[in-house]
Protein backbone atom coordinates (compact mmCIF):
# COMPACT_ATOMS: atom_id res chain seq x y z
CA UNK A 1 0.00 0.00 0.00
CA UNK A 2 0.81 3.69 -1.06
CA UNK A 3 1.54 6.01 1.88
CA UNK A 4 -1.33 8.01 0.89
CA UNK A 5 -3.81 4.98 1.03
CA UNK A 6 -2.46 4.25 4.06
CA UNK A 7 -2.85 7.71 5.43
CA UNK A 8 -6.50 7.90 4.03
CA UNK A 9 -7.42 4.42 5.50
CA UNK A 10 -5.63 5.71 8.82
CA UNK A 11 -8.19 8.93 9.11
CA UNK A 12 -10.82 7.11 8.03
CA UNK A 13 -10.09 4.83 11.54
CA UNK A 14 -9.65 8.54 13.43
CA UNK A 15 -12.99 9.83 11.63
CA UNK A 16 -14.54 6.62 13.20
CA UNK A 17 -12.97 6.84 16.82
CA UNK A 18 -13.51 10.18 17.27
CA UNK A 19 -17.28 9.88 16.43
CA UNK A 20 -17.89 7.10 18.38
CA UNK A 21 -16.69 9.24 21.69
CA UNK A 22 -19.87 11.51 21.94
CA UNK A 23 -18.23 13.43 24.48
CA UNK A 24 -15.40 14.38 22.41
CA UNK A 25 -18.21 15.13 19.68
CA UNK A 26 -20.25 17.76 21.54
CA UNK A 27 -17.25 19.76 23.20
CA UNK A 28 -15.16 20.01 20.72
CA UNK A 29 -17.90 21.25 18.54
CA UNK A 30 -20.27 22.91 21.16
CA UNK A 31 -17.20 25.39 22.71
CA UNK A 32 -16.57 28.31 20.23
CA UNK A 33 -20.17 28.09 19.21
CA UNK A 34 -20.96 28.70 22.75
CA UNK A 35 -18.72 31.50 23.14
CA UNK A 36 -19.68 33.13 19.99
CA UNK A 37 -23.54 33.13 21.32
CA UNK A 38 -22.84 34.69 24.18
CA UNK A 39 -20.44 37.21 23.08
CA UNK A 40 -22.62 38.04 20.08
CA UNK A 41 -25.40 37.99 22.52
CA UNK A 42 -23.93 40.37 25.12
CA UNK A 43 -22.53 42.71 22.97
CA UNK A 44 -24.72 42.70 20.13
CA UNK A 45 -25.99 45.87 20.74
CA UNK A 46 -22.74 47.82 20.77
CA UNK A 47 -21.57 48.89 17.11
CA UNK A 48 -18.01 50.25 15.73
CA UNK A 49 -17.61 53.53 14.75
CA UNK A 50 -18.29 51.75 11.43
CA UNK A 51 -21.62 50.35 11.98
CA UNK A 52 -20.59 47.07 11.74
CA UNK A 53 -22.33 45.44 14.99
CA UNK A 54 -19.89 43.47 17.39
CA UNK A 55 -21.81 40.00 17.05
CA UNK A 56 -21.04 40.53 12.87
CA UNK A 57 -17.13 40.99 14.54
CA UNK A 58 -17.16 37.79 16.78
CA UNK A 59 -19.20 36.02 14.07
CA UNK A 60 -15.91 36.55 12.09
CA UNK A 61 -13.08 36.58 14.38
CA UNK A 62 -14.20 33.30 16.31
CA UNK A 63 -13.31 31.42 13.26
CA UNK A 64 -9.74 31.79 13.99
CA UNK A 65 -10.44 30.23 17.23
CA UNK A 66 -12.84 27.75 16.17
CA UNK A 67 -10.05 26.47 13.97
CA UNK A 68 -7.24 26.84 16.65
CA UNK A 69 -9.21 25.17 19.52
CA UNK A 70 -10.11 22.15 16.93
CA UNK A 71 -6.78 22.10 15.06
CA UNK A 72 -4.36 22.55 17.61
CA UNK A 73 -6.00 20.92 20.84
CA UNK A 74 -7.27 18.01 18.83
CA UNK A 75 -4.27 17.43 17.29
CA UNK A 76 -1.74 17.78 20.04
CA UNK A 77 -3.94 16.22 22.42
CA UNK A 78 -4.83 13.29 20.26
CA UNK A 79 -0.76 12.94 19.81
CA UNK A 80 -0.28 12.55 23.09
CA UNK A 81 -2.77 9.93 23.85
CA UNK A 82 -1.47 8.05 21.65
CA UNK A 83 2.01 8.04 22.53
CA UNK A 84 0.88 7.44 25.89
CA UNK A 85 -1.06 4.56 25.46
CA UNK A 86 1.07 2.49 23.61
CA UNK A 87 -0.71 3.06 20.22
CA UNK A 88 1.83 5.14 17.86
CA UNK A 89 4.16 1.74 19.33
CA UNK A 90 2.03 -0.35 18.17
CA UNK A 91 1.94 1.03 14.78
CA UNK A 92 5.22 1.33 14.57
CA UNK A 93 5.32 -2.38 14.50
CA UNK A 94 2.92 -2.20 11.30
CA UNK A 95 3.44 -0.97 7.43
CA UNK A 96 2.52 2.30 8.71
CA UNK A 97 4.84 5.28 8.08
CA UNK A 98 4.86 7.97 10.32
CA UNK A 99 4.17 10.23 6.70
CA UNK A 100 0.79 8.12 6.91
CA UNK A 101 0.20 8.65 10.30
CA UNK A 102 0.40 12.15 10.62
CA UNK A 103 -1.69 12.25 7.37
CA UNK A 104 -4.46 10.48 8.92
CA UNK A 105 -4.22 12.93 11.91
CA UNK A 106 -4.57 15.54 9.56
CA UNK A 107 -7.11 14.27 7.74
CA UNK A 108 -9.26 13.93 11.04
CA UNK A 109 -8.71 17.97 12.17
CA UNK A 110 -9.56 18.95 8.49
CA UNK A 111 -12.80 17.31 9.00
CA UNK A 112 -13.48 18.82 12.18
CA UNK A 113 -12.25 22.15 11.06
CA UNK A 114 -14.85 22.11 8.13
CA UNK A 115 -17.64 21.40 10.61
CA UNK A 116 -16.73 23.60 12.83
CA UNK A 117 -16.41 26.50 10.55
CA UNK A 118 -19.55 25.58 9.13
CA UNK A 119 -21.59 25.56 12.68
CA UNK A 120 -19.77 28.84 13.16
CA UNK A 121 -20.81 30.84 9.80
CA UNK A 122 -24.05 29.22 10.04
CA UNK A 123 -24.75 30.53 14.06
CA UNK A 124 -23.30 33.96 12.36
CA UNK A 125 -25.84 33.87 9.92
CA UNK A 126 -28.86 32.56 11.17
CA UNK A 127 -28.63 34.31 14.78
CA UNK A 128 -26.75 37.20 14.37
CA UNK A 129 -28.21 37.92 10.41
CA UNK A 130 -24.09 38.07 8.88
CA UNK A 131 -23.97 38.28 5.34
CA UNK A 132 -21.89 35.88 3.54
CA UNK A 133 -19.29 36.78 1.47
CA UNK A 134 -19.11 36.73 -2.52
CA UNK A 135 -17.06 34.59 -4.57
CA UNK A 136 -13.52 35.93 -4.20
CA UNK A 137 -13.63 36.18 -0.96
CA UNK A 138 -14.49 32.85 -0.48
CA UNK A 139 -11.44 32.14 -3.37
CA UNK A 140 -9.83 34.30 0.13
CA UNK A 141 -11.55 32.32 2.53
CA UNK A 142 -10.33 28.91 1.02
CA UNK A 143 -6.41 29.42 0.74
CA UNK A 144 -6.92 31.02 4.99
CA UNK A 145 -8.67 28.61 6.01
CA UNK A 146 -6.31 25.86 4.21
CA UNK A 147 -3.30 27.79 5.93
CA UNK A 148 -4.82 28.05 9.02
CA UNK A 149 -5.37 24.32 9.74
CA UNK A 150 -2.04 23.64 8.59
CA UNK A 151 -0.35 25.50 10.76
CA UNK A 152 -2.72 24.72 13.87
CA UNK A 153 -2.12 21.14 13.50
CA UNK A 154 1.26 21.15 12.88
CA UNK A 155 2.11 23.38 16.13
CA UNK A 156 -0.01 21.23 17.95
CA UNK A 157 1.99 18.00 16.78
CA UNK A 158 5.01 19.55 17.77
CA UNK A 159 3.88 21.25 20.91
CA UNK A 160 2.96 17.62 22.14
CA UNK A 161 6.28 16.55 22.52
CA UNK A 162 6.34 18.19 25.66
CA UNK A 163 2.94 17.41 27.20
CA UNK A 164 4.17 14.29 29.59
CA UNK A 165 1.05 12.95 30.58
CA UNK A 166 -2.45 12.58 28.70
CA UNK A 167 -4.49 13.26 30.93
CA UNK A 168 -2.49 17.06 30.73
CA UNK A 169 -2.89 17.76 27.50
CA UNK A 170 -5.83 19.77 27.59
CA UNK A 171 -5.08 22.12 30.48
CA UNK A 172 -1.10 22.43 28.74
CA UNK A 173 -2.91 22.83 25.03
CA UNK A 174 -5.44 25.25 26.69
CA UNK A 175 -3.21 27.76 27.97
CA UNK A 176 -1.59 29.65 24.98
CA UNK A 177 -4.88 28.71 23.04
CA UNK A 178 -7.22 31.18 25.77
CA UNK A 179 -4.39 33.49 26.10
CA UNK A 180 -3.99 34.39 22.38
CA UNK A 181 -7.51 35.09 21.92
CA UNK A 182 -7.40 38.10 23.89
CA UNK A 183 -4.54 39.42 22.55
CA UNK A 184 -4.90 38.77 18.89
CA UNK A 185 -8.44 40.63 18.55
CA UNK A 186 -10.98 37.25 19.01
CA UNK A 187 -12.25 38.52 22.08
CA UNK A 188 -11.23 42.06 22.53
CA UNK A 189 -11.85 44.32 19.10
CA UNK A 190 -10.72 46.95 17.78
CA UNK A 191 -7.36 45.21 19.15
CA UNK A 192 -6.03 49.17 19.36
CA UNK A 193 -7.49 48.91 22.57
CA UNK A 194 -4.70 46.84 23.78
CA UNK A 195 -1.00 48.02 24.93
CA UNK A 196 0.57 48.38 21.95
CA UNK A 197 3.67 46.30 23.31
CA UNK A 198 0.88 43.65 23.41
CA UNK A 199 -0.31 43.82 19.93
CA UNK A 200 3.56 43.58 18.80
CA UNK A 201 3.47 40.31 20.64
CA UNK A 202 0.63 39.05 19.13
CA UNK A 203 2.08 39.82 16.00
CA UNK A 204 4.55 37.07 16.09
CA UNK A 205 1.74 34.48 16.29
CA UNK A 206 -0.36 33.08 13.50
CA UNK A 207 -3.60 33.81 15.51
CA UNK A 208 -4.19 37.46 15.36
CA UNK A 209 -3.50 36.77 11.19
CA UNK A 210 -6.04 34.22 11.04
CA UNK A 211 -8.79 36.26 12.95
CA UNK A 212 -7.61 39.54 10.89
CA UNK A 213 -8.17 37.57 7.67
CA UNK A 214 -11.66 36.20 8.22
CA UNK A 215 -12.60 39.57 9.03
CA UNK A 216 -12.20 40.70 5.87
CA UNK A 217 -13.61 38.08 4.62
CA UNK A 218 -17.14 38.31 6.02
CA UNK A 219 -16.83 41.94 7.42
CA UNK A 220 -17.25 45.07 4.49
CA UNK A 221 -14.14 46.43 3.49
CA UNK A 222 -14.60 49.50 5.72
CA UNK A 223 -14.02 47.74 8.81
CA UNK A 224 -9.94 47.87 7.59
CA UNK A 225 -9.50 51.04 9.55
CA UNK A 226 -10.36 49.27 12.68
CA UNK A 227 -7.16 46.86 12.17
CA UNK A 228 -3.89 48.08 13.73
CA UNK A 229 -2.17 48.77 10.08
CA UNK A 230 -5.42 50.27 8.94
CA UNK A 231 -5.58 47.42 6.29
CA UNK A 232 -6.33 44.31 5.96
CA UNK A 233 -2.76 43.06 4.56
CA UNK A 234 -3.58 39.71 2.98
CA UNK A 235 -0.23 39.66 1.71
CA UNK A 236 1.77 39.51 4.88
CA UNK A 237 -1.10 37.42 6.33
CA UNK A 238 -0.27 34.66 3.48
CA UNK A 239 3.66 35.10 4.67
CA UNK A 240 3.09 34.95 8.50
CA UNK A 241 0.94 31.92 8.19
CA UNK A 242 3.05 30.59 5.39
CA UNK A 243 6.33 30.43 7.85
CA UNK A 244 4.60 29.15 10.32
CA UNK A 245 3.61 25.96 8.71
CA UNK A 246 7.32 25.94 7.79
CA UNK A 247 8.39 26.53 11.52
CA UNK A 248 5.99 23.54 12.88
CA UNK A 249 7.02 21.14 10.01
CA UNK A 250 10.38 21.43 10.91
CA UNK A 251 9.62 21.49 14.84
CA UNK A 252 7.60 18.11 14.18
CA UNK A 253 10.48 16.48 12.17
CA UNK A 254 12.62 17.15 15.18
CA UNK A 255 10.48 15.90 18.00
CA UNK A 256 8.14 13.44 16.47
CA UNK A 257 8.88 9.82 18.58
CA UNK A 258 7.19 6.74 17.96
CA UNK A 259 7.36 6.47 22.09
CA UNK A 260 9.02 8.57 24.64
CA UNK A 261 11.64 5.84 25.16
CA UNK A 262 12.55 6.48 21.43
Amino acid sequence: MSTAVMGISRGHVELLQFLRDRTAVIFTFAFPAMLLLLFGTIFGDQYTDAGVSASHVFSASMIAYGILSTAFVTMGAGLATDREDGTLKRLHGTPITATSYVLGKLILVFALSVGEVILLVGAGALVFDMSLPDLSHWMTFAWLFLLSVTTCSLLGMAVSGIVKHARTAGAILNVPVVALQFISGVFIYPVTQLPSWLIQVASFFPVKWMAQGFRYVFLPDVMKDQEPAGQWELGRIALVLGAWCVIGLVACLMTFRWSRDK
